[in-house]
């Protein structure tokens, strides 16, 4: 099939898998619940999970095996979410074209959402995986630990508070978002790989294009925050500006970012030339990326 295809078939196949996955609605504590669907549901591109399906697919993982990492970590994802838009943090409204957790509940619920949906991604990723020997289930488990916390998404936020108003060189702020956002998406990557029969050179190689798409993904937000509107962005434009957050943008300038941009696509792909045509829908979302801006 097609990408377009087949991304609306992940897509769906993903929403199918959280919908599953998180509590009923109806479900004591009801609210917390409901603020938990409004967060993870009916929105985002589920870059995180295609990334994890197109991995899979390279070492010949089944789609229903990695429906499991695939929901666990957009569920980390979600969660950061719901944090990073909270008054102590960013402070944003907008989330996903709809009213951020906090505001369409409170920042208690919020607070608590976050919580509760990283709690119920390493549930997920630590219930028996057919097919996954008990020590590889538990390396994605730590995988996916290292990646959320301190040494992954929760120590970049960290860096990224800390950084408000300094001058940064392109360095640190490399380091920062392999960090904040790279950190998450070689982890997706990983995880499908490891659902699959990769021997370690291919891991290697497969966490290369990540690290690569990590830093893109970075780059492109910053430059849809400096062009895009918040309708087309679904959460408010132009935050980082007024901030005063260090970004590639404000650093690089937007010729310069956009140029940064395509060199990190052209190593992704050339990361992933030794797989030949079964890595086809990583070369397609390394595109996607970038091309969803400009």
């Amino acid at each position: 099939m097609d990408f377009p295809t087949w991304m609306a078939s992940i897509q769906q196949r993903t929403e199918s898998a959280l919908e599953a996955v998180l509590p009923a609605a109806e479900l004591v504590p009801s609210r917390l619940h409901q603020a938990m669907r409004y967060s993870v549901l009916g929105g985002g591109k589920r870059v995180r999970p295609l990334l994890c399906h197109a991995a899979g697919a390279i070492f010949g993982a089944d789609a229903t095996l990695l429906d499991a990492p695939a929901s666990s970590v957009e569920l980390i994802h979600a969660y950061s979410l719901v944090h990073d838009d909270m008054p102590c943090m960013d402070d944003d409204d907008l989330r996903r074209g709809k009213p951020s957790c906090h505001k369409a509940y409170d920042d208690a619920t919020a607070l608590l959402v976050g919580d509760a949906l990283q709690t119920l991604a390493f549930q997920g990723l630590a219930t028996r995986l057919p097919g996954i020997a008990p020590a590889r289930q538990l390396e994605m488990v730590q995988l996916l630990a290292t990646a959320s916390g301190s040494r992954g998404m929760a120590g970049g936020q960290a860096i990224d508070l800390a950084s408000v108003g300094l001058q940064l060189n392109i360095g640190a702020l490399e380091l920062m978002h392999i960090h904040k956002t790279g950190a998450l998406i070689r982890a997706a990557v990983l995880l499908g790989a490891h659902c699959g029969e990769a021997a370690p050179d291919a891991l290697e190689r497969v966490g290369h294009y990540a690290n690569r798409i990590g830093l893109l993904f970075q780059v492109v937000d910053d430059i849809l925050d400096a062009e895009a509107s918040s309708e087309v962005l679904g959460k408010t434009a132009g935050k980082d500006a007024a901030q005063n957050k260090p970004t590639y943008v404000n650093i690089l300038g937007v010729r310069e970012a956009k140029t940064l941009a395509g060199e990190l696509r052209a190593d992704a792909h050339q990361a992933l030339s030794t797989f030949g045509p079964a890595a086809i829908r990583l070369h397609e979302l390394a595109d996607f990326i970038v091309d969803r801006t400009f």
